[in-house]
């Protein structure tokens, strides 16, 4: 717990709920402080690690790149990850229904008649389901990156990617010093992903971290990887037309695996596989058998999505409530966000989210990718949103003056 800074601080709290599922909240805090200062001023801040993740018995494990694509690699990666993690751990008992237990448990222990939640993607769902289970028990939500209850995370992946991609290669040919340094960049993404495909390429380069020398094998999957990662970031999407354009005139794929190896290592330190395939394998796959037919024309394909599916064929199954797929009815203020190019978790799902929010407000922040409470003015607004009580009662124009990062056009920044 962070407590606040008053001496007399409010006696409800704010709960932080984190993503993936996999991500801790002690962990991601780390990343997020300043969009929590103001309201840390007069509440106590809770940290509290799902079970699973963090702090509370992590379900580790690896998940190589290699071994997942080799014939059998997805029941080959699922009775790893079941060895590694069962030797004191039932992983039914690690799903969403049994972190609103968890969280009741804790309200409980610290003695607080009612909470605050953020939550942000995958805790987005943590947060709903807490608030259908326990609504006397919520004074307020923020839903950042909104995963409604009625939603599978995982089939719409790849769409939801791609429109982000669309829409950032959009930007660019309506910027005239992006589309005159970039011309043809759809094209080109199209043909270098077709290149990998048919001859993945073995880099040497240093490593981005240690500075020694590495190999890389660049694949199709690591480019789309790579691409789909580096969009949840403005600072990062603002890069992409440069890379691409990069690894496609000049065959000079570094600066993109380097981008790529920072990235999967990031991933591997702050998410817990075991735990993520607990809830995924519980919660999302069953109602999706396969992917749709149309994920095919996307450039992250149906694979990531199938992959899932072949591990969750071997891992045990958890219990989901009866209601669990029925959308949230509530009363309760709740304060959704939204970045408007979010690769994973878009707008429209907030909106969906919004139909039985009977309280709740929508902002989405123009330019933005995944997770917006740290951006613009968006710290103050949450702030004044869990004083009043009531999102209507916020001024928001701040919103509609946020604007996405410019472009690189060469690797030393934007242009001036």
């Amino acid at each position: 717990m962070v407590p606040a800074v008053a001496g007399q601080p409010e006696p409800d709290p704010l709960v932080l709920l984190a993503g993936g599922p996999g991500q801790a909240a002690t962990e991601s805090f780390v990343t997020l402080p300043q969009a929590f200062t103001r309201i840390g001023r007069r509440r106590d801040i809770v940290l509290l690690d799902q079970r699973g993740t963090g702090r509370s018995h992590p379900l580790d494990c690896e998940v190589p790149a290699d071994l997942a694509r080799a014939p059998g690699g997805a029941a080959t990666l699922a009775r790893r990850c079941l060895a590694a993690i069962s030797v004191d751990a039932d992983p039914r008992l690690y799903t969403t229904g049994v972190a609103v237990e968890d969280l009741e448990a804790v309200r409980r222990a610290l003695g607080y008649e009612q909470l605050n939640l953020y939550g942000i993607s995958y805790g987005s769902r943590v947060a709903l389901a807490y608030l259908r289970r326990y609504p006397e028990r919520v004074r307020s939500a923020i839903l950042d990156g909104v995963v409604p209850a009625d939603v599978a995370l995982g089939p719409g992946m790849a769409q939801s990617a791609q429109d982000s991609l669309d829409a950032t290669l959009a930007r660019c040919e309506a910027d005239a010093a992006c589309a005159a340094a970039f011309p043809e960049l759809r094209a080109h993404f199209a043909a270098l992903a077709a290149r990998l495909e048919a001859d993945p390429i073995e880099l040497a380069l240093r490593d981005p971290a240690s500075g020694e020398p590495t190999r890389v094998r660049m694949t199709r999957d690591r480019l789309a990887g790579a691409v789909r990662l580096l969009s949840y970031a403005p600072e990062t999407t603002a890069l992409l037309p440069l890379l691409i354009e990069t690894a496609y005139r000049g065959d000079d794929l570094a600066p993109l695996a380097a981008q790529s190896l920072i990235l999967e290592r990031q991933l591997a330190e702050s998410f817990s596989y075991g735990m993520q395939f607990s809830v995924a394998c519980t919660e999302d796959v069953p109602f999706a058998d396969r992917a749709p037919a149309a994920l095919e024309a996307t450039y992250l394909g149906s694979h990531p999505f199938d992959l899932l599916r072949e591990v969750c064929a071997h891992w045990p199954v958890g219990v989901r409530a009866a209601d669990f797929r029925e959308p949230v009815v509530s009363d309760v203020p709740v304060l959704l966000l939204s970045g408007e190019l979010d690769p994973i978790t878009p707008p429209d799902h907030a909106e969906r989210a919004a139909r039985t929010l009977r309280r709740s407000r929508h902002l989405v922040a123009p330019g933005q990718g995944h997770g917006v409470a740290i951006r613009g003015c968006i710290p103050g607004l949450m702030s004044r949103f869990v004083e009043a009580g009531n999102a209507d009662a916020i001024d928001a124009d701040c919103i509609a003056r946020m604007e996405p990062v410019p472009f690189f056009l060469r690797m030393s920044g934007p242009a001036p």
